[in-house]
């Protein structure tokens, strides 16, 4: 993206600050925010719990394993959310209540039949997501051996599968955000 994403301009606010303003609105607490590259510049920005993951580097499933270590030991559930994977908090509290309803083990957003994010996990799956790795392709491998468990949450919108891995996705997703999501 050539800039951290986490420091990227989300409605006149930056795109973390967006997405913990959005959590708190959901009501999921606590939060804990994982940070890596530039983390001492987004931590400065943050009142939440901002746990640093040295070893960033080596892919996405080490932050997993970073803030699955940090969760209380009386977490409810667990909602696993990239910053690059903006969403408004009327999304985010439908899973929460959705997944707190079903007693489900995963559950997922989905658009169309796409499986989106954010994953919210149950408690029980706490000790899987601190032993998460690439080799195994992380949160991936416990949805997998968890499937008859899933509970899938259609959503009308493509909210729950927009990702910005570009700047070009980045361009599109503001664009999407300013015109559709309240």
């Amino acid at each position: 993206m050539g800039f951290p994403k986490p420091l990227l301009d989300w409605g006149g606010e930056t795109l973390i600050e967006y997405q913990v303003r959005q959590l708190r609105e959901s009501g999921a607490d606590p939060i804990i925010v994982v940070l890596g590259h530039e983390g001492a510049k987004v931590g400065a920005i943050l009142t939440e719990l901002c746990v640093y993951n040295q070893h960033y580097r080596e892919g996405r499933a080490t932050s997993v394993r970073a803030g699955a270590e940090s969760l209380p030991d009386d977490a409810a559930a667990v909602v696993v959310l990239s910053v690059d994977e903006p969403r408004p908090s009327y999304v985010l509290r439908r899973l929460i209540d959705e997944h707190a309803a079903s007693g489900a083990i995963v559950t997922l957003p989905t658009h169309n039949g796409v499986r989106g994010h954010p994953p919210v996990f149950d408690r029980s799956l706490i000790s899987e997501l601190r032993s998460v790795d690439e080799a195994t392709e992380g949160m991936r491998a416990v949805v997998a051996r968890h499937e008859a468990e899933v509970h899938e949450v259609e959503f009308d919108s493509p909210v729950v599968i927009t990702g910005m891995n570009t700047p070009e996705e980045y361009e599109r997703a503001k664009i999407y955000f300013e015109r559709v999501i309240p």
